[in-house]
């Protein structure tokens, strides 16, 4: 089944105790499209200036990645250039260019209002909302967002997250989002507000899932086959301990992209087979942040993948 993908296709320059990178290949759409990638058909619809040439273009179409959606206007890419040199687990915005991307606005192309999911990456409220009412039909809606549009856009990004089935932000932001400090209930005051799940990223830590009661009463399941108690228990999901962490900027997308891609491999969406795309996003966010930017998720092969995925379930126990 078909993702689309709405995010920043972007340029990053990257400062970590590993070593400094100039002009990247990055942004949410991006990290979120490679990984999910290997599980099944991505399209992406994103804005990109001139320099943005055929040679980016390939390292997305070599994975499968249709990227008819990618709109190219006058002028520069959105680039970010940030630094983890203090914590690898925070990242220090050195210098935000929007360029192009100042006035994206997502245009989706009739060949793409088939796609069965939805990913709405970090980008305004407004222009989630607008995407999500041209796409009415996706079978599921996974949506991030930051702390900016929390701070700045709460009014805008209150009315999107009851359109969500899923939210993953991470655990600063879920305070952030409902006001509390407890994890637990923050993730509780988040659900009230809409979505049917979140997914609270804890970096290297892992992630938690926690459900609404309508998590998986959608689309063409049997609602009473999923409402048992365990199935709408928190789910965490560890990850991967990793030697060396080279640069962490697209892990939360990486994961998403896994997490995704293999819900769309699948199907129908269940709560065993939302717990094992957990540990699948894991997975491709421990292969993003081993290089600089996109490089390791471009390098990587499927057999790669399922060793990793397998390494991850010994660990934690994780039975069928």
């Amino acid at each position: 089944m078909a993702i689309l993908a709405i995010g920043s296709v972007a340029f990053d320059s990257i400062e970590t105790l590993e070593g400094r990178r100039e002009r990247c290949l990055g942004g949410s759409a991006t990290y979120f499209s490679l990984a999910a990638s290997f599980f099944t058909d991505v399209r992406i619809v994103a804005v990109v200036g001139e320099d943005f040439t055929e040679y980016e273009e390939a390292r997305l179409t070599r994975r499968g990645i249709d990227t008819r959606g990618i709109e190219r206007l006058p002028g520069k890419s959105f680039f970010w250039h940030g630094s983890y040199l203090e914590d690898m687990n925070v990242a220090h915005t050195l210098a935000t260019e929007l360029n192009v991307f100042e006035t994206f606005s997502p245009k989706i192309p009739e060949v793409y209002r088939d796609s069965d999911f939805l990913f709405l990456g970090n980008i305004d409220p407004v222009l989630q909302a607008s995407v999500r009412e041209q796409l009415p039909n996706v079978r599921m809606v996974v949506g991030d967002t930051m702390n900016y549009w929390i701070n700045d856009h709460r009014e805008n990004l209150l009315k999107v997250l009851p359109q969500l089935d899923t939210l993953t932000i991470n655990d600063g932001e879920t305070r952030l989002l409902s006001g509390e400090r407890n994890l637990m209930v923050a993730a509780q005051a988040v659900l009230a507000m809409g979505p049917k799940s979140l997914i609270v990223k804890h970096g290297e830590f892992g992630a938690t899932a926690y459900f609404g009661e309508q998590a998986f009463a959608g689309g063409d399941e049997n609602p009473a086959e999923h409402h048992s108690h365990h199935d709408t228990m928190p789910f965490r999901a560890p990850a991967l301990p990793l030697s060396v962490i080279v640069d962490p900027t697209g892990a939360g997308d990486s994961f998403a992209g896994g997490f995704c891609g293999y819900l769309a491999s699948l199907p129908k969406i269940t709560p065993a087979a939302f717990r094992t795309a957990m540990f699948y996003g894991g997975v491709m966010g421990s292969f993003a942040v081993e290089h600089f930017g996109t490089e390791r998720l471009e390098a990587i092969t499927r057999a790669q993948i399922d060793e990793r995925f397998a390494e991850l379930k010994a660990l934690s126990h994780l039975l069928d």
